[in-house]
């Protein structure tokens, strides 16, 4: 399996772009019961939309690589999602603005790195970036902290499958 069953070196790069801001994950529909005047519930769902200023600013950063006509081919995604630190690990006083040793490298804690790709990959839809997000059939995702001067955000690598030439 390390080769993905023979396919490495089938991958033709498409592009490879950074979306500068803190990573957000698409929201989950809401539902709720509501009471009408004849004492009967209608059930009722909404979108909180919190997403939708990251969604935008994926938008507008794959703009310069929006192909002329959307992908259909296979497609490999990485996405390297940059979360910012909070103040909590960083050293104070002397050594102010430095990373405690303590400090971890990997972003453990909510947001859920599946709904972050699914913002992302939602909004490459809505743009006609690809035909649909199901040709996505290969994909590495990351979570990690920012380092000292990194700035917070994502990373997306795009690859389209070359077929089985020989």
């Amino acid at each position: 399996m390390s080769d993905y069953f023979g396919a490495i070196g089938r991958w033709k790069p498409l592009c490879n772009f950074f979306v500068q801001g803190t990573p957000k994950p698409q929201p989950r529909q809401r539902h709720f019961a509501m009471k009408l005047k004849t004492g009967q519930y209608k059930a009722r769902s909404y979108d909180p939309g919190t997403a939708e200023g990251w969604k935008a600013q994926i938008a507008l950063a794959a703009r310069d690589y929006l192909p002329t006509t959307p992908i259909e081919a296979p497609t490999r995604l990485y996405l390297l999602f940059l979360m910012p630190r909070p103040k909590s690990h960083y050293r104070t006083g002397k050594y102010a603005g430095e990373l405690k040793l303590t400090a971890p490298y990997w972003h453990t804690i909510k947001p859920d790195i599946d709904n972050l790709q699914k913002a992302v990959m939602d909004t490459l839809s809505q743009i006609n970036f690809w035909h649909d997000d199901d040709l996505v059939c290969v994909g590495q995702i990351f979570k990690r902290y920012t380092v000292p001067g990194e700035s917070s955000g994502l990373k997306i690598e795009i690859k389209l499958w070359k077929g089985m030439e020989r």
